[in-house]
């Protein structure tokens, strides 16, 4: 029961195959209050949220929206008192942006990248900033951005901002006790990377090269790392980032 008595919040579950689906069905496992987060296809959530151990009520945020994240505390309010912690599991960049055409990308889409992936981090943070207890957690899913990647462009550019923004709040937030870390993950099969063209050329490198091995289709390690930073075991890590990925980013050719 390693988040026993817990609320947490957690955006991004599109499928049983997301990572943020398995952060919320472990959660609950682990003793926490789930709530959800949905964007788009509202009802595609809702139905996906019943098959959680325990039906979670779900609230409509699109990260984007200034009304939304606004509102979004008193909407959190009607479903629990305060949060302990939440999952930020949002990403998305126009195709133009992804694929190859790096060079080609006009700034609009790149905008988008940027908003969507990057500075919703720090949005969602200040959105949920009123509920947070001290002790609270914030946890982010990043894709290493130290390198750059074949076909990911300026969602990896965009990653990358994230990463620097984690940093950043663990500055301004730590006053307050909230601790703010992320979870770089290995690829894997959520709908997510099926939207990435040439996302084999990931799949291929990973099982050569991961030290541990690669299972494209198992998000439950990246999801209990997630679960791990948000409980109490991590009282003193903040604007740190978690690999997941079967030793990958530590090897060379």
């Amino acid at each position: 029961m390693l988040l026993e008595g817990k609320r947490i919040l957690v955006t991004g579950v599109i499928t049983e195959q997301s990572i943020a689906f398995n952060v919320a069905k472990l959660a609950q496992e682990q003793g926490a209050t789930v709530v959800l987060t949905g964007f788009g296809r509202l009802s595609l959530v809702e139905r996906i949220a019943k098959r959680l151990p325990q039906a979670a009520p779900v609230i409509e945020l699109d990260v984007t929206n200034t009304e939304h994240l606004a509102g979004l505390a008193d909407k959190v309010r009607e479903h629990v008192d305060g949060l302990d912690g939440v999952v930020h599991s949002i990403g998305f960049a126009p195709p133009t942006a992804l694929g190859g055409t790096f060079l080609e990308t006009p700034w609009e889409d790149v905008a988008t990248a940027v908003h969507v992936s990057t500075y919703s981090y720090k949005a969602l943070a200040m959105a949920t900033l009123p509920l947070m207890q001290r002790g609270g957690s914030v946890v982010g899913l990043t894709f290493d951005a130290t390198v750059s990647w074949p076909v990911y462009d300026w969602m990896g550019v965009a990653k990358a901002g994230l990463e620097s923004t984690s940093r950043y709040l663990a500055r301004y937030l730590g006053e307050q006790g909230i601790r703010t870390n992320l979870v770089s993950a290995g690829p894997l099969r959520t709908m997510a990377a099926k939207s990435i063209p040439g996302f084999k050329a990931f799949e291929e490198s990973w099982s050569d090269r991961a030290p541990l091995g690669w299972d494209l289709t198992d998000t439950e390690p990246t999801a209990k790392a997630v679960l791990a930073l948000l409980s109490d075991w991590f009282p003193a890590t903040t604007g740190e980032i978690i690999h997941v990925d079967g030793g990958y980013h530590a090897t060379g050719a």
